[in-house]
């Protein structure tokens, strides 16, 4: 009994060890790549497992969406990288504006160089001595702005032949007096015989001779540069005249006397001049023109809108902050030559003036400030043909990056970058393509769009590439 006892345990252990010597093999055989896939599927099976291709079935899922998961972390990153958001202290320090998208008519234009210049025959008046002299007063100062026959200069007369046309002028009125009284007083004595006919005849011949003389040295102090009224002074008062008073043109002279300011006093008082001397130069800047330069391709263009009156627009460039727009000018006239050393073709704009605020008063002087001065530099934009259905934005609302160009685009309390076709651009527009990327109504920044191009590089690290460091 104890025999068989001690026999069964015996028997057990020699079971187990024969099982971990079938697993062995059969673990052997699901391991080795090398049999056929049937004995190695039995084998796996028997030891409780999937085969392998089952596992890489199984496991494929996860890695799929291990990527998925990936990728959008990637799209997040990247939508992260293009957006920004401001705070209302940002957005005023750097003049942020916003607006909404609109469909509308672009009108393509040359823009050509420009400079304001007078009106050659029109602009400039320059007062002369009417006669020999020497100024005893200066009526007016440079800069001041003058109104009609003010008076200007006084000069006193020293040219001799002045002196002696004034004195026979008044000898000869003296004589006609004397011969007119003499007829009056023959026509005046008792009855016909008395006095002979001829005699009275003789008298009035004399009288019509010496009217001619004095008719003739009125027109010689005219020409001298009296007034009528001086020399009908001078007749009555019989008084030679001493000094000439120069004044500004009248209110039917050319130009419009009520825009002619002083630009330059050509002398100083005390000094002597002779008739004819420059005194001083006088200019309306009322009604200015813009002499434009266009190249020789641009001839065409720059004819049809003479031709036909299209509308010109002026841009005065600033230094600081947006710039200054005259619209609805009207090309003048074109050059009737190219110039030979430019090999461009010029021409000129109407260009309307106005004063700056009121007149600054000093005591008598009254001074003006008028916009827009000769020399003066702009930019002509002369229009050459209509694009319709675009989008058309400010200058500062499309930022430039390299090639790429970039519009943002409010989303809540964030602004979206949208990379946009840029069909057109100047300084002041940029038309962008209607091709769905922007709609209309949608809310963007006008701009400091280079400031936010700017703000989100610097958030990105410099443009760093966000997919950086990621296997896919």
């Amino acid at each position: 009994m104890t025999s068989a006892l001690q026999q069964k345990p015996n028997a057990t252990l020699s079971l187990g060890l024969v099982g971990v010597c079938l697993i062995g093999v059969v673990a052997a055989l699901a391991l080795n790549r090398h049999w056929p896939r049937p004995v190695r599927e039995f084998a796996l099976r028997s030891l409780g497992g999937v085969p392998a291709e089952d596992n890489a079935t199984k496991e494929a899922p996860a890695a799929e969406h291990d990527h998925t998961d990936e990728h959008a972390h990637d799209h997040e990153v990247h939508a992260e990288e293009n957006s920004l958001e401001l705070s209302e202290q940002a957005r005023r320090s750097i003049g942020l504006k916003e607006g909404d998208i609109a469909i509308t008519t672009f009108q393509r234009s040359i823009t050509v160089p420009g400079m304001v210049v007078e009106r050659r025959g029109r602009s400039r008046f320059t007062i002369i001595a009417p006669m020999t002299g020497y100024l005893t007063k200066i009526l007016v100062a440079e800069g001041e702005a003058l109104a009609p026959d003010q008076p200007l200069f006084e000069i006193r007369l020293t040219h001799e032949e002045l002196v002696q046309a004034q004195a026979d002028l008044l000898r000869s009125t003296a004589e006609v007096d004397v011969v007119r009284r003499e007829i009056a007083r023959l026509e005046a004595i008792g009855p016909e015989g008395l006095i002979p006919v001829k005699t009275i005849i003789e008298r009035k011949y004399e009288l019509d001779k010496l009217e001619a003389v004095r008719l003739a040295q009125r027109q010689a102090l005219l020409l001298h540069g009296l007034t009528e009224p001086q020399v009908d002074d001078i007749v009555t008062t019989r008084t030679l005249l001493g000094s000439v008073t120069v004044r500004a043109p009248t209110a039917s002279s050319p130009p419009s006397s009520s825009a002619l300011v002083v630009q330059e006093l050509a002398v100083e008082r005390g000094q002597h001049v002779t008739a004819g001397d420059t005194l001083a130069v006088l200019v309306d800047h009322s009604s200015l023109l813009i002499e434009g330069e266009a190249f020789e391709h641009d001839i065409p263009a720059i004819t049809e809108a003479a031709t036909t009156g299209k509308p010109i627009t002026a841009v005065i460039e600033a230094q600081a902050g947006p710039s200054q727009t005259i619209e609805d000018l009207r090309i003048a006239y074109v050059a009737d030559r190219v110039s030979s050393e430019s090999r461009t073709l010029h021409f000129f704009v109407t260009l309307p003036n106005e004063t700056v605020g009121e007149p600054r008063v000093e005591g008598a002087s009254r001074f003006v400030a008028w916009r827009y001065k000769p020399g003066q530099r702009m930019q002509v934009k002369v229009p050459v043909e209509e694009w319709t259905e675009r989008i058309v934005l400010p200058a500062e609302a499309v930022a430039q990056d390299g090639v790429e160009n970039y519009v943002f685009r409010a989303n809540g309390d964030h602004f979206d970058r949208e990379p946009v076709h840029v069909e057109h651009r100047d300084p002041q527009w940029v038309v962008v393509a209607n091709d769905g990327t922007l709609f209309p109504g949608d809310r963007v920044a006008l701009s400091a769009a280079q400031q936010l191009q700017l703000a989100l590089k610097n958030k990105s690290g410099g443009g760093i590439d966000p997919h950086a460091g990621h296997n896919h």
